[in-house]
């Protein structure tokens, strides 16, 4: 019971209980671990603060109207019908208040469809239900699947862990290329703050930069079959050299 509260309490007042990875009783956003996803979580924080006050504002105005408007102070109905002055005001502060929502939500829309300049491409393809990894720079071609439970080990993570996981070097600009060979699946990572569905017959793009080393995961975000909970995406992002040696060990290999 005072573990359970002591997590409530802590999601309640937004203290650092971040992972790269779902966690029990989580309620806020993984740890960022790309500027993007570093961007939409300030954003997200912009608009609760905004949300927080707006509500607050309404929830005032409704008691002092419940409140001053009463039927025993106020026997008599009120005859006017409106207030031009006043719909004049209610009407010119949501629109401004919407601006200031609107332009970060440009910058961070535009942020998200601009690449940069990327420094490599990995292909991404989506299967009824595991997912093809691809380097065309380096001609190297893998699948990736879920560790099934009877094969789990002590640090593996149930519906989660696989046994090939895509590997990206850090602090590296990464042009992902999504497609699928069978229905719609969806690319999603949420450390990475990237989502991109994976449509048969086409191209979708997105980009990364990973500026930690460790293990991100991920699962299809797409309702896809019988099979859609038993796809997840498991990323290691690693030193640069290490990236470089794995590309020697795995250059030319396929499957």
């Amino acid at each position: 019971m005072t573990r359970i509260l002591l997590m409530f309490l802590c999601q309640i007042f937004a203290l650092p209980l971040f992972a790269n990875q779902p966690t029990e009783w989580a309620l806020y956003f993984q740890e960022p671990a790309t500027p993007l996803m570093v961007r939409l979580r300030e954003f997200h924080d912009y608009l609760l603060v905004i949300s927080f006050f707006i509500a607050a504002f309404v929830f005032l105005m409704m008691f002092i109207i419940i409140y001053k408007f009463r039927e025993k102070k106020h026997p008599v109905p009120a005859t006017f019908s409106h207030n031009t002055p006043l719909e004049i005001v209610w009407t010119t502060i949501p629109v401004i208040i919407l601006i200031f929502i609107a332009v970060p939500s440009f910058k961070i829309t535009y942020m998200m469809d601009h690449i940069p300049k990327s420094e490599m491409t990995v292909k991404v393809i989506g299967h009824q239900w595991y997912w093809t990894y691809e380097y065309p720079e380096n001609k190297i071609v893998y699948d990736s699947y879920m560790i099934k439970d009877a094969d789990l080990k002590p640090q593996d993570l149930r519906l989660l862990s696989v046994d090939r996981p895509l590997v990206v070097p850090v602090d590296t600009v990464i042009e992902v290329l999504a497609t699928s060979t069978d229905v719609i699946h969806s690319f999603a990572v949420p450390s990475f703050g990237i989502k991109r569905d994976c449509i048969p017959g086409k191209l979708n793009q997105t980009w990364m930069k990973v500026f930690k080393e460790g293990t991100y995961y991920g699962q299809c975000s797409e309702l896809c079959g019988s099979g859609h909970g038993f796809m997840p995406i498991s990323v290691k992002v690693v030193s640069k050299e290490d990236f470089k040696k794995w590309i020697e060990d795995n250059k030319n290999k396929k499957g």
